[in-house]
């Protein structure tokens, strides 16, 4: 009974605050429509890169405002006995290789068929890391060519 009336209000919250005309900024500020004020609270080009580098993994969550990207469990066809999960932060709005952070989590499946957390190579989230940078930089230059 309390999620339903949890949801109810969160559902009541959104909707009111649909209602006005211009979006809300916080600290009681309203954006003007021309504003330039970024519409997601992160790099643009860092957070669609993170999506395009890990579009081959299931999306658990996003989070554009703080900067979180979440996969589900990825499992090779290849090798269905190991599996992979990601999360990125971005930390920055600007593209910077400091304003990224790639966290990788495996498991391996033991011989009862459970799923056992097993460590990840170091090496791996930065290549992960390099991936989503050359990308960001890759829709930054197509963005300034036109």
């Amino acid at each position: 009974m309390r999620g339903l009336l949890m949801a109810t209000a969160a559902v009541s919250l959104i909707s009111v605050g649909a209602c006005g005309s211009l979006p809300f900024t916080g600290k009681n500020k309203v954006r003007a429509p021309g504003d330039n004020a970024a519409a997601i609270g992160v790099n643009g080009y860092l957070w669609r890169a993170a999506l395009d580098t890990l579009a081959f993994m299931p999306l658990q969550s996003a989070d554009p405002y703080g900067g979180v990207i979440v996969t589900d469990w990825y499992a090779n066809p290849e090798k269905p006995d190991e599996r992979f999960k990601c999360t990125v932060y971005i930390l920055d709005a600007r593209l910077r290789a400091d304003g990224l952070n790639v966290a990788v989590f495996k498991q391996n499946r033991d011989a009862s068929g459970n799923w056992v957390d097993a460590p990840t190579a170091s090496q791996t989230e930065t290549d992960i890391e390099n991936s989503i940078l050359t990308r960001a930089r890759q829709l930054r230059l197509s963005n300034i060519r036109g």
